[in-house]
């Protein structure tokens, strides 16, 4: 049974949802599952902008064959190379002999990677801004390098002006039959899906980001139709808004994040007593995470959010305690920057977490470290009154 949906007139969303799977890549979890989006056009040449992955195989092709009504397929359009999105392409390729597959030269050196059937008397390759007409319908090709494959492309349709985005301007989250931004509850359920799935997939490459907005910023945009999420057919704007935020690493809201680590719960302590007095200094929007219980793609998310970080844990084996050590590698990892970041160490014998923690967060770009560490022996102590008032004090004079 098929499960499509309209886009337009002559453009069909004929992906799938999946519900099964937990772990995106096999690495961030997705509550909320994740769905597949391809797109067929109806023209007179048809043709299928990506595929789906293998998960959802067999909904689909039930949702081309729907669309189709037995005509066939010929250009599939590969935007990614991702194998949740061209797991299919030789599926197809048997099925329509006669299909041309349109990429560009990597598109076509990785196919050779992924598959053992020969396409090269198939594929019609495209250059920057080559353009492709289907009958009412025009594509043209720009090519996004590293948004966040070296292959990487999406397609303008010039008639209807619609960006089929590819991974850009995608999200975890199933449509669960609402395709579009404009008939969920965007900001309350999706936004932090769109976070987490920017800042965790596409994050450390905020300068090809950039580069490719550039180029957007010269079309004239109505509809954004990602591969993941829903499509934007209203105020495109709004996202492309908060992709200049996180490409740029500026933070969307004045907020402080706490995230720490406690082996026994001292730690913690000094985080609440902390939390409580910027929350009494006049400091709105604390987020606090515990390091251990939160999924470093949560954390990532939410740095991208806030303007100011604190880190608390204790030493442990002479270093900082693994679950944060693990957190800034991957900050690192994935660029991030700007941010005003205040430290907390605890150690009962030899607190050194702070001091290595500075190190860390020293070979990350323009990460202000806002005065000393405040440390903290075994458990915060009333005689400590005085250096917790004064660390509130950097943190507020910062924020505020």
């Amino acid at each position: 049974m098929h499960c499509t949906r309209k886009v337009t007139e002559d453009i069909y969303w004929v992906g799938a949802d999946d519900r099964r799977l937990h772990l995106f890549e096999n690495i961030f979890p997705i509550p909320n599952g994740v769905s597949y989006n391809s797109y067929l056009i109806m023209d007179e040449k048809v043709t299928l902008m990506d595929t789906a992955d293998f998960s959802v195989t067999r909904q689909f092709m039930e949702n081309i064959d729907y669309v189709l009504q037995g005509k066939e397929i010929d250009y599939l359009v590969i935007n990614h190379m991702e194998p949740d999105h061209c797991a299919n392409i030789e599926n197809l390729a048997k099925r329509f002999p006669k299909m041309q597959l349109v990429g560009n030269k990597k598109t076509a050196q990785m196919m050779s990677q992924f598959f053992d059937m020969d396409f090269s008397d198939r594929m019609l390759l495209v250059n920057e801004l080559d353009e492709l007409c289907i009958g009412k319908h025009t594509l043209q090709f720009v090519f996004a390098p590293m948004v966040h494959w070296p292959e990487a492309m999406v397609t303008y349709e010039k008639t209807e002006k619609i960006l089929f985005s590819a991974d850009a301007f995608g999200t975890f989250g199933t449509l669960n039959g609402n395709i579009f931004m404009d008939e969920i509850d965007y900001d309350s359920r999706w936004l932090a899906d769109a976070r987490r799935y920017y800042t965790n997939i596409v994050g450390k490459y905020g300068v090809q980001v950039q580069n490719l907005l550039k180029k957007a910023s010269g079309l004239d945009i109505a509809m954004i139709c990602a591969l993941h999420g829903p499509i934007i057919r209203k105020d495109p704007g709004f996202l492309i808004d908060k992709y200049i935020k996180w490409s740029t690493y500026e933070p969307e809201d004045k907020s402080v994040m706490i995230v720490y680590g406690s082996m026994y719960g001292n730690t913690e302590s000094a985080v609440n007593a902390l939390a409580s007095r910027l929350g009494d200094a006049g400091v709105s929007k604390i987020a606090v995470y515990d390091v251990s219980t939160t999924h470093v793609s949560e954390l990532i998310a939410e740095i991208f959010r806030c303007s100011h970080l604190v880190l608390a844990c204790p030493t442990y084996n002479g270093g900082i305690y693994p679950p944060m050590e693990n957190f800034i590698t991957d900050m690192k990892a994935l660029n991030v920057q700007n941010r005003k970041v205040a430290l907390l160490d605890n150690g009962t014998w030899a607190p050194a977490a702070g001091k290595q923690m500075v190190e860390m967060l020293g070979n990350m770009k323009n990460m202000e470290i806002l005065g000393d560490t405040l440390s903290v022996k075994s458990a915060l102590k009333a005689d400590k009154e005085e250096q917790m008032a004064a660390f509130v004090q950097l943190i507020t004079d910062s924020y505020l």
